[in-house]
């Protein structure tokens, strides 16, 4: 069985007739899909082919680990937990276990995966792997030249507060932020 036949439903189902690559990036590329839709008519999908990426949830002393940096197609600094892109063919756990040390000088334990997620799937394949770790010890930062990024820690009542504020605005963090809750509420990480 193939992957996408998983969750597959005949009655909404589109088939691909053609692609026609558009652009090709350092991260991304763009394509206009062609399909045929339910009803026999046909459309046009503009897709984001992304290579995955992967986020940490790393707790020192009962604090998150975050990063501030600034984000351009926001126009803005935007606080985040660690992640990266996948590079081809890596392993993600591994890749969780490289991110958190590059951005924040960290390093992991036990790294659980706590769930994979599509960003935005009405127009892009990217998925993000969460993951977490309990015991993250200090170590040196190893960022990428093109990459600046200041390191705080954060208990579950600033974060919150964060959110409130905008200044964590993106899905994974705020879903990492609701993991972590419901974990202190119910000693399992869902």
């Amino acid at each position: 069985m193939k992957k996408n036949e998983l969750h597959s439903n005949p009655a909404l189902d589109e088939e691909t007739l053609s692609t026609q690559p558009i652009f090709e990036g350092k991260i991304i590329t763009l394509q206009v899909d062609t399909v045929k839709l339910p009803d026999g008519n046909s459309a046009t999908r503009e897709v984001v082919k992304h290579p995955g990426a992967v986020a940490v949830l790393a707790l020192n002393n009962n604090k998150m680990l975050v990063v501030e940096q600034y984000r351009q197609p926001m126009h803005r600094t935007e606080v985040e937990i660690p992640a990266g892109k996948l590079d081809k063919g890596e392993d993600p756990l591994e890749a969780a276990g490289r991110e958190l040390q590059e951005e924040t000088g960290f390093h992991s334990g036990e790294l659980k995966l706590l769930k994979s997620f599509y960003t935005s799937p009405g127009f892009a394949d990217e998925m993000i792997h969460l993951y977490v770790t309990e015991d993250a010890q200090p170590g040196e930062m190893a960022l990428d030249e093109d990459e600046f990024l200041e390191v705080s820690e954060l208990t579950l009542e600033e974060a919150y507060q964060y959110i409130a504020d905008g200044r964590i605005a993106d899905a994974k963090t705020m879903m990492a932020v609701y993991a972590w809750h419901l974990y202190t509420l119910t000693g399992q990480w869902h």
